[in-house]
């Protein structure tokens, strides 16, 4: 019973970290997946999280949808790159030895605060407004690439989709929390199918994973909503807690 509640516990996190700042998501289900839950291969963390996240992913995208914050044309651009990029990726990472993939996935965490708190750069889109020729190439060149370092480390990606959106596509940020959702979503799912394949997914874990995320993603889209102006503070608390998931898990690869 304790396991079970722990992994809706955790899968609320996950799914509130999603809809808030559309980033963190394995970022948060592995390290919690590996030291709470207590899944013991590394691999099958990765493969849990990706399928959780991504469907936790689609959840929040409709909520943004619902709200208006997602820019489908560039979104769709993007992920369409980006899953070719998810699937290269995890075939590469399910190779690499599960201590060495947890401890590049520390130093990914720890990249992942520092540019939490960079300042980004604030832009602003219509709905019907037009995309350059050169900015589909540069969303499909970024997408490529997101979508690359997502499926080899089973993240969401949304840490570089949000700032790769709000850049390139000159969104706002809540516009490009709600888009990156379906890059997110699309990206686990990829990762997901392929570690699926070769039988590295707890089902009945990711299903409770998946419950829970629900109920933190529906909190998370409405402070979103109210909290937007103030995302540079929720920023850095945010970056200050998987900054120290991050050393927490170098420790434990590494020292422990």
């Amino acid at each position: 019973m304790l396991p079970n509640l722990l992994a809706m516990i955790c899968g609320g996190l996950v799914g509130f970290s999603l809809a808030l700042t559309g980033g963190g998501g394995s970022t948060l289900a592995v390290p919690l997946l590996l030291y709470v839950v207590g899944v013991r291969d590394p691999h099958i963390a990765i493969g849990t999280s990706a399928l959780a996240v991504s469907i936790n992913a689609y959840a929040n995208l409709l909520l943004h949808a619902r709200a208006g914050h997602v820019r489908w044309r560039a979104g769709i651009i993007f992920t369409a790159m980006g899953i070719v990029g998810a699937f290269a990726g995890s075939e590469i990472g399910k190779w690499v030895d599960g201590r060495q993939l947890v401890g590049l996935f520390a130093i990914l965490v720890l990249l992942v605060a520092v540019l939490m708190v960079r300042p980004r750069r604030r832009l602003s889109t219509t709905e019907g407004s037009g995309l350059p020729r050169w900015l589909g190439l540069r969303l499909s060149g970024t997408g490529l690439g997101a979508g690359a370092i997502s499926g080899f480390f089973g993240v969401g990606g949304g840490f570089l989709i949000v700032p790769g959106l709000m850049l390139a596509a000159r969104m706002t940020i809540i516009d490009a929390i709600g888009t990156s959702l379906f890059g997110v979503g699309s990206f686990g799912l990829t990762t997901a199918l392929n570690y699926a394949r070769s039988g590295l997914i707890n089902w009945p874990i990711a299903g409770e994973f998946i419950l829970g995320g629900i109920v933190g993603g529906w909190i998370g889209a409405i402070l979103a909503r109210h909290l937007s102006t103030k995302r540079g503070v929720l920023n850095a608390v945010f970056a200050g807690l998987i900054f120290a998931i991050g050393v927490y898990m170098l420790i434990r690869t590494y020292v422990v």
